[in-house]
């Protein structure tokens, strides 16, 4: 009868284990995949990205899609010398699939503009700046005029909360074993 419990025991630290491993990959499961360009979702000379970009927020772990004709642009990486005089000469990274994925993997602002002659001039450019999601810790105090920090993307906070909800039913199902 004591292998019983023991296996018992075992098959339940199992579970946890496997559930605190899918409550990670479901909070992972939060990022987001952002179609550069609006409104048809294209890398365009139609989109004002300026605004586009307003209205989002980048963190790590989110990507971006770039969706355009191959014969008519590119996506290049530059920095941020190359990003204002609109010059790819020393860039970082180029792309010229039509149909580019790029990963946001860090903190920081990372530059991207159409290489071909004129395109970035005309607005063909976007900058992102990529954030850290809000941590759970106490919020430090801001000063006078300080903006308000941006608030977790909607899918990231629903996979959080998901993920929780998982491991509570299974520690709650597993807690007569014991």
């Amino acid at each position: 009868m004591e292998w019983a419990r023991g296996l018992a025991m075992a098959a339940a630290a199992a579970v946890v284990m496997v559930a605190a491993v899918l409550a990670g990959q479901a909070m992972a499961a939060g990022a987001t995949t952002y179609t550069v360009g609006a409104p048809d979702g294209l890398w365009d000379m139609e989109t004002d990205y300026k605004e586009w970009v307003a209205r989002r927020t980048f963190h790590p772990g989110d990507k971006l899609t770039f969706t355009y004709s191959r014969e008519l642009h590119d996506v290049v990486e530059v920095t941020k010398a190359g990003y204002d005089a609109c010059s790819n000469a020393n860039n970082i990274s180029a792309f010229r699939s039509g149909n580019d994925l790029v990963a946001l993997t860090a903190v920081g602002t990372r530059y991207f503009l159409c290489g071909l002659t004129g395109h970035c001039g005309s607005g063909m450019k976007i900058r992102i700046d990529v954030v850290a999601a809000a941590s759970s810790g106490p919020a430090a105090a801001a000063g006078p005029g300080a903006a308000a920090a941006p608030l977790p993307s909607t899918s990231s906070v629903t996979a959080a909360v998901a993920g929780s909800r998982l491991v509570l039913v299974l520690l709650y199902a597993l807690l007569p074993l014991w």
